[in-house]
């Protein structure tokens, strides 16, 4: 049996957090949560093995998706990086390469769906 897929969800919103972290750990995902960007950058250092880093574009604290996609992308070179947004991709600044967009609102089958998508 595989290990499970490790993915760091970011989400300034409590309940959203909860909510979507748990509904992945059923679908036998491994998550941690961070409520933002510094959060998570201690995290991917405590951790240091995600397979995914799922963020929304725009967080509180400055530090955005966007940042939090480049320290990945120096950090985690493997790792996947999912942004998700309420605004078009075309309202956003260019994403870089290693980025995959998820339009939000999303529907939980189409996350789990992406998560366990090969790139």
């Amino acid at each position: 049996m595989s290990e499970p897929l490790r993915v760091l969800m970011v989400e300034d919103q409590a309940d959203l957090r909860e909510l979507i972290g748990t509904a992945l750990r059923d679908f036998g995902i491994d998550v941690q949560t961070a409520e933002d960007g510094h959060e998570a950058v201690k995290k991917i250092a405590e951790f240091a093995d995600f397979d995914i880093v799922f963020s929304d574009v725009n967080m509180p604290n400055n530090m955005t998706g966007l940042q939090l996609s480049e320290h990945v992308a120096a950090v985690l070179p493997n790792a996947r990086m999912i942004l998700s947004s309420g605004y078009a991709r075309s309202q956003l600044p260019a994403l870089p390469d290693n980025v995959e967009f998820l339009a939000k609102p999303y529907r939980l089958p189409h996350l789990i769906k992406l998560i366990r998508s090969p790139e």
